[in-house]
């Protein structure tokens, strides 16, 4: 490489994790991270849980100090924003000037889909996907009596229960039928749904929202497409995200629900990978969830495995992405431990008690995913198997009697 060397568009998970791994993978030449936050790269995931609680701090959230920063030599360029790819140039232009590269990583993240309906500007509405925001409704919470949640997702769910425990009332919205629809088991989700409903958490299940209502440019409350009328003094939007990929677009990159790579985590220019939130990638996980066998993954193992993988090919070590797919979500007392990829259709097998069980969810007769709540053993099993390959049939996983451990010590 020449003196222009890696650079890391995106200073998240991802993007930090590939610039990590690239010096302990033994890379020498130059690396730049360029970020468009002035904070330094920090964890997501507490920031609905045990930041928005009082937990943790911003300190706390740092993925690594600023000393690590220089001492592993990673220029790092904060609050720097990207204007597009010049590839024939091998240039990234900036509002600060050209950033040249010898390769490009686009680890750019994904962004919090808006609300479309009226109202939804109006101070006191919120979405959760940064650090400011989370200092946002975190002020915001030290005062409120009413909370409505738009979405019965991860974050919605990790909101809702902070926000319950400390005496505010919650109500979430969800268009579907049961909480977390998309991502887990009915049984999963019904399990939650009366965790929260236990903890004073109301759910309107099958209800649009067709406006935030205010007074004097603030949110006052909600109107659902019925006619309800429910009164808030703060929003919060978790709608699903939509992954930071116009950049790559407008440079001419192969772009659909994420930029599009290849096993290697390659797009079609070899000057050019993605990884992370925003990345597209084929996975045997896909069976059944998409015709292509490609998937988008928001996760922080996804970040941290791609960001690995990646670094190893630029270190001259390539290796195809193969990784085990796995989330949790932390929701009150309860833990959500995920492997692999459901889907609608699943056969779902339930193994465990009433407070601490897993969901085996087979397709087309073969194990596809693990939801495990409270039982963290059986989600290090489920994860072994799924990565040794070694098959499990639903009438063991019904049988109580069957050794998983067992199974998964021998793969």
């Amino acid at each position: 490489m020449s003196e222009a060397g890696v650079v890391v568009l995106g200073a998240g998970q991802a993007g930090f994790q590939a610039a990590a791994s690239l010096r302990e993978a033994g890379f020498a030449g130059p690396l730049t991270l360029v970020g468009d936050e002035t904070a330094l790269p920090y964890q997501r995931p507490p920031l609905s849980k045990a930041y928005l609680a009082g937990k943790t701090d911003a300190e706390g959230l740092a993925l690594r100090p600023a000393a690590y920063l220089d001492e592993h030599r990673i220029g790092f360029r904060p609050g720097l924003v990207a204007e597009a790819i010049d590839r024939a140039g091998r240039r990234l232009l900036t509002g600060d000037g050209p950033v040249h590269y010898d390769h490009l990583v686009i680890a750019t993240g994904a962004r919090n889909r808006p609300l479309p309906v009226p109202g939804a500007d109006l101070a006191g509405v919120y979405q959760l996907r940064g650090l400011a925001d989370a200092d946002a409704l975190k002020a915001a919470l030290a005062t409120c009596r009413a909370a409505i949640v738009v979405g019965a997702g991860f974050i919605g769910l990790e909101f809702a229960a902070v926000a319950a425990a400390r005496g505010v009332d919650v109500t979430v919205i969800e268009l579907a039928d049961r909480p977390m629809a998309r991502a887990v088991s009915p049984e999963t989700a019904a399990f939650f749904r009366g965790a929260h409903e236990a903890a004073g958490v109301r759910f309107r299940f099958g209800a649009g929202l067709a406006a935030v209502e205010g007074r004097d440019g603030r949110t006052s409350g909600v109107t659902l497409a019925d006619g309800t009328a429910l009164p808030a003094e703060l929003v919060l939007v978790g709608i699903g995200v939509l992954p930071n990929q116009e950049i790559a677009d407008r440079a001419g990159l192969a772009v659909a629900d994420g930029v599009r790579v290849d096993a290697f985590l390659a797009t079609e220019d070899p000057a050019v990978s993605a990884i992370g939130d925003c990345a597209r990638f084929p996975t045997r996980f896909a069976h059944g969830l998409s015709p292509d066998g490609t998937v988008r993954i928001e996760s922080v193992q996804n970040a941290i495995d791609q960001g690995r993988c990646l670094a190893g090919r630029l270190a001259g070590r390539p290796a195809p992405y193969a990784a085990v797919p796995w989330f949790w979500s932390d929701q009150g007392p309860h833990k959500l431990q995920i492997a692999g990829l459901g889907a609608p259709g699943d056969i779902g097998v339930r193994r465990g008690t009433e407070a601490a069980f897993s969901v085996f969810r087979f397709r087309d007769g073969q194990l596809a995913a693990v939801e495990s709540v409270n039982r963290a053993g059986d989600h290090m099993v489920a994860r072994r198997l799924f990565a040794a390959g070694t098959p499990l049939t639903p009438d063991q996983a019904a049988d109580p009697s069957f050794d998983l451990k067992a199974l998964a010590i021998r793969a």
